[in-house]
């Protein structure tokens, strides 16, 4: 059994003390646009479908893994 999560809705696995993917053993280290939109991040580390939103301190998509959320004065909204 290993240790499984996601990086911009790719699986990831936890392998010999490193994230690496699980389709491909490189290392998670290495940018992928996400995969549900297909768009990179932006320059600023954003999801590129979002984009900056105003007042928000953290944002997520969801990947198409999870349902996307947003952060805004220490409350969860979701997406």
């Amino acid at each position: 059994m290993s240790v499984t999560s996601h990086a911009r809705g790719h699986e990831i696995e936890w392998h010999d003390g490193a994230w690496v993917y699980t389709d491909t053993g490189e290392s998670a280290d290495v940018d992928r646009p996400c995969a549900r939109c297909g768009k990179w991040p932006t320059a600023e580390g954003y999801d590129a479908c979002l984009g900056e939103i105003p007042g928000v301190e953290y944002a997520c998509c969801g990947h198409g893994v999870e349902r996307g959320y947003a952060i805004e004065n220490g409350q969860l909204r979701y997406l």
